[in-house]
């Protein structure tokens, strides 16, 4: 829908088979609905890779009270950027999608809760449920007794990176700071306000009305045996054309940057990101592995979120590691030790080794503090932000220990990586 005329309308999204999908959910069960679901073999977006529809069939058997389905559109971490495109290109596609999802689990109010920066964002979708909602779309055949009209609020968080963890995410929905939950329980028995919740990422709930407007055979024809169907891939940095491509899984990073129009002249390729500053770094090594979950994982990464972040052999990966960590550091919530304190460690140090003053034994003491994080946080938060230390230093020691006696900026120039030179050079 991205080349269509004003393609966030309704008019637009009708005229292109929206809505056909929830047409035909509204003909079947719920236990039907969630059986479509699980047979196309639709997987989370958001990150984690987990089966949609056997998240949905988590919830309890109903007890005469609500239940809720909320969208995680928190969409923050550095190099991802699908969700939020995604709604101001088509929000039509995640209303339908609640709609279908809210049938499926007897949920008669959804929220979704978005990154308060997004304004822009923000105001279309309050339009779009606004048009869906005077089109009597969401009238009936929602709730446990199938006699209610569906509520959709759209809620715009502070802009916290932790409130993308679900529980957080919850809590701050709640009005209260956003800070992650122990577990169990887990969402699905008491999530929301204390009652069954499933919470999905945009792009999860964005993929329904496909599977019912055409069939989960359909679905499942497309992508690998156990990671079908197609998403959004978001490749930025130095290839020709960054943006977003929509293909199936087991596409290869190759295949990718091919259709992004290769590396920028000149240059070769040096590292890139399968899924985000949160995952592994791979090289060029990597870049026929198939690009599924399965796969990417058996090769020593995540796919994760699918935002592949390319840099050629003007980039310090000090550098990159370093503003990823700061970022880490200044969002982690503090609720518990080895994050707080360790992301804020870490940081010092490679700043240190960033600058060319960094202390003997630096590069060890990273990797201890790794160790001292990993596992011991309270949520994935502090996994996350050991990911790209651990994977830099292992792919590329040599440039860590450099930062005792050099400064990154000696060693690769910060004119040679911008991409705006390039282009203003190219203009002239």
């Amino acid at each position: 829908m991205w080349d269509k005329d004003r393609s966030w309308t309704l008019e637009a999204y009708r005229a292109h088979g929206g809505y056909e999908g929830l047409a035909k959910a509204t003909t079947l069960t719920t236990d039907e609905l969630v059986g479509a679901v699980k047979a196309s073999g639709l997987r989370g977006r958001g990150g984690a890779g987990f089966p949609t529809g056997l998240k949905w069939s988590f919830l309890p058997a109903p007890d005469g009270g609500p239940r809720y389905l909320v969208v995680n559109a928190d969409e923050s971490e550095p190099g991802t950027c699908k969700d939020i495109p995604t709604l101001m290109a088509n929000p039509h596609a995640l209303i339908e999608g609640i709609a279908i999802t809210s049938r499926a689990i007897g949920c008669d109010h959804a929220f979704v809760y978005l990154r308060g920066e997004t304004a822009h964002v923000y105001r279309r979708l309050l339009a779009a449920v606004r048009e869906a909602r005077e089109a009597g779309l969401l009238d009936t055949g929602f709730g446990l007794d199938g006699a209610q009209s569906l509520s959709i609020t759209a809620h715009a968080g502070a802009g916290a990176y932790i409130c993308g963890e679900e529980t957080a995410l919850l809590d701050s929905l709640e009005g209260r700071r956003g800070h992650p939950r122990l577990k169990p329980p887990f969402p699905a028995v008491a999530g929301l306000y204390a009652r069954p919740t499933v919470v999905n990422n945009v792009e999860s709930i964005c993929q329904v009305p496909g599977i019912f407007r055409h069939s989960p055979e359909w679905y499942a024809s497309m992508g690998t045996e156990r990671s079908s169907g197609h998403g959004l891939f978001s490749v930025s940095g130095h290839v020709r054309r960054p943006g977003q491509f929509e293909a199936p899984f087991g596409i290869t990073m190759r295949e990718l940057i091919d259709m992004a129009g290769g590396i920028r002249e000149g240059h070769e390729l040096k590292f890139w990101t399968p899924g985000g500053s949160s995952t592994p770094l791979f090289t060029a090594d990597e870049l026929d592995v198939p690009l599924d979950y399965e796969s990417i994982v058996g090769a020593g990464s995540m796919l994760a979120t699918r935002a592949l972040q390319v840099f050629d052999d003007t980039v310090s990966v000090v550098r990159v590691v370093t503003r990823w960590v700061e970022f880490y550091q200044h969002e982690s919530c503090g609720k518990c030790t080895p994050c707080r304190e360790g992301t804020y460690w870490m940081r010092q140090i490679l700043e240190r080794l960033e600058a060319g003053r960094g202390l003997p034994g630096d590069v060890e003491k990273l990797e201890s503090i790794t160790d001292s994080i990993g596992g011991r946080s309270f949520c994935a938060f502090g996994d996350a932000a050991i990911t790209p230390v651990r994977s830099g230093i292992a792919r590329f020691r040599s440039e860590f220990e450099a930062g005792y006696t050099t400064a990154a900026r000696e060693l690769f120039p910060y004119a040679a990586s911008s991409v705006v030179n390039d282009t203003v050079e190219s203009a002239r």
